[in-house]
């Protein structure tokens, strides 16, 4: 028996247009293609939101206001979607940290900064959150989360960098420094979300911040600077 359109589709969804042969037609509903993708991406954002990271697809095709069969056109099965919204998070999670730390030019301030801008992705979107941890055993999605914490220390290290040798310390450790930080807090974000964040995100922010600070502090005390800037850190310092 021929299976029809609306066998696929449901009787309340109209069938996708075969897409145009000419060039130019081809290049609208390439287009057009991409769009209805990332409505449906946002869409499932909605429903992760909505339903938190145990979501499925019945309830993703709910939000966006199509049949499951539509979601199967754009992406092959669930995983494919789920690369596709951990994209899109961990989008969300680099345009939150990065102004931040960008902004900051005192050394302690920046620490404070990084920590308290990642601990507001957190705060504000849990079930995104947790959705990426919980995903992350996911080859494509552990690739994003990996390539964002590294976007996110690469540009850390920048800026540590910067802040060391205009205070003429040696560089070199900017890069560990910004990688543990990122480590170190994705960790702790990780607790913090799985228990109901206990701790208010500004509390949070000082504990570690002080914690991480203290170290960063002490290598900085214990390199061998010339005794003019010695004496100047200890004038910052007071």
């Amino acid at each position: 028996m021929r299976r029809t359109t609306t066998d696929v589709n449901g009787p309340d969804t109209p069938p996708e247009p075969a897409a145009p042969r000419s060039g130019g037609r081809r290049d609208r509903w390439a287009d057009h293609r991409e769009q209805r993708r990332q409505e449906l991406i946002a869409a499932a954002v909605q429903a992760l939101l909505q339903h938190g990271p145990s979501v499925d697809m019945d309830q993703v095709a709910a939000t966006a206001g199509v049949s499951k069969p539509v979601l199967y056109r754009y992406f092959a099965d669930k995983a494919q979607l789920w690369l596709a919204v951990s994209e899109v998070v961990a989008e969300r999670v680099v345009a939150a940290i990065a102004p931040a730390v960008e902004q900051v030019r005192e050394e302690r301030a920046l620490v404070e900064a990084t920590i308290d801008a990642y601990l507001s992705v957190v705060e504000y979107e849990p079930s995104l959150y947790r959705f990426l941890v919980h995903e992350s055993g996911h080859p494509g999605i552990q690739q994003v989360v990996t390539g964002t914490s590294r976007q996110v220390a690469t540009g850390l290290a920048r800026v540590i960098g910067d802040r060391l040798r205009a205070l003429g310390l040696d560089a070199g450790p900017a890069e560990p420094w910004a990688y543990g930080l990122v480590g170190f807090v994705q960790a702790v974000g990780d607790w913090w979300t799985t228990h109901g964040q206990p701790i208010h995100r500004a509390a949070l922010t000082e504990y570690l911040t002080t914690l991480l600070w203290s170290g960063i502090e002490g290598v900085r005390r214990g390199a061998d600077l010339p005794p003019e800037l010695t004496r100047a850190h200890e004038r910052i310092d007071r």
